[in-house]
């Protein structure tokens, strides 16, 4: 097993012009490496957040649309209102709850329900990413067709990306069928998943951060998807911007001003005895968006550092919040790897972010 200097990572003061500043700080990990029993790669630095715990439970929901589950939390900022969609697991689609501080948040119930029996977002409508255009919100989400049996009803694979429109970014959301963005295609490394992600404006296009998978066993990364119609179809790139290797899933993005620096979110996919499960968030970064080293990573939040849940740590999403950068994500709580009765946690980073020296 591998070792690295005895590090501690420290919320580091940055002199500059204006003053002193705080920053986050990629550093090597302070214990050794993890190992997996595949050999998966494991990350060889942290840039820890300071995790604020639990800050939405699921339950209690308008319509008791999240009885069964408040997971992959995805979180945007629009006039000093924070919008965050959830997915309510179980029979239900997206739920919305809104924030003035990311702390406090007001349920407001469904955001897109799912399809009827045979459309492809049937089984599961969650996971929206949404851009503004200027005039148009814009809604990328997850559509599969079948989940497991009742009553916890997992979605099942081929997970694709489907398509709304709103004119508020509360909604209401109007499917838009006849939008075909991109789909799993057979012998790709997107065969079994081409869900969507974070969309960022890059020059001319569109670019769209998506999660890709395939094979058995499945193993999981993230690619690109490029468009300059947000409501016509979307390129994908030949090949991922990482390993399939690498086992991770979901994308969040974070560009750095003073260093000019993406920072890519995103949780990883650990294995165990109890097989599978999301057990960390980690962070590449690159000064280059279209291109990225596997080398380049450090775990963001996981046992060592999450208040709450000591095992699984699911999908993030980011928002910066005046000198902080807030990520979002859900957790089981306690041991449990379940992808039910997850609630919605909050983390922090101190800004600037700074790779490491």
């Amino acid at each position: 097993m591998t070792t690295h200097s005895t590090w501690l990572l420290l919320v580091l003061g940055a002199a500059a012009s204006s003053g002193p500043m705080q920053a986050a700080q990629v550093v090597p990990s302070p214990l050794p490496t993890r190992q997996y029993p595949d050999g998966r790669p494991a990350a060889q630095y942290r840039l820890n957040a300071t995790d604020r715990g639990r800050v939405l439970a699921h339950g209690g929901g308008p319509r008791q649309r999240d009885t069964l589950g408040a997971r992959e939390a995805i979180a945007f900022e629009r006039r000093g209102t924070y919008y965050l969609h959830y997915d309510g697991a179980g029979a239900t689609g997206s739920c919305l709850a809104t924030s003035k501080d990311l702390v406090q948040w007001t349920k407001q119930g469904p955001a897109i329900d799912l399809g009827k029996p045979g459309d492809n977002d049937a089984g599961t409508a969650s996971s929206p990413w949404v851009y503004f255009d200027g005039k148009t919100w814009h809604m990328f989400y997850v559509g599969s067709a079948s989940t497991t049996p009742p009553p916890d009803r997992i979605p099942a694979c081929p997970y694709m990306t489907l398509k709304a429109i709103s004119r508020s970014p509360a909604g209401p959301w109007l499917k838009q069928t006849n939008v075909v963005p991109f789909r799993p295609r057979p012998n790709s490394y997107y065969a079994d998943t081409a869900s969507p992600g974070q969309i960022v404006r890059h020059g001319h296009d569109y670019l769209m951060f998506f999660s890709a998978a395939s094979g058995t066993p499945m193993k999981r990364t993230l690619s690109i998807a490029r468009t300059r119609d947000l409501n016509g179809s979307w390129q994908l790139d030949s090949e991922p911007i990482l390993p399939l290797a690498e086992q991770i899933e979901n994308s969040a993005l974070y560009f750095e001003k003073r260093n000019r620096t993406w920072f890519l979110f995103t949780n990883h996919i650990g294995l165990d005895s109890r097989g599978e499960y999301a057990d960390a968030l980690w962070v590449h970064w690159s000064k280059d968006i279209d291109r990225w080293d596997q080398n380049h990573k450090a775990v963001v939040l996981d046992g060592q550092n999450c208040r709450w849940s000591s095992d699984c740590i699911g999908m993030p999403s980011v928002v910066q919040m005046g000198k902080r950068l807030a990520i979002l994500y859900d957790a089981p709580g306690a041991k449990s790897v379940s992808h039910m009765r997850r609630d919605v946690g909050l983390a922090w980073l101190d800004l600037p972010l700074l790779g490491p020296e």
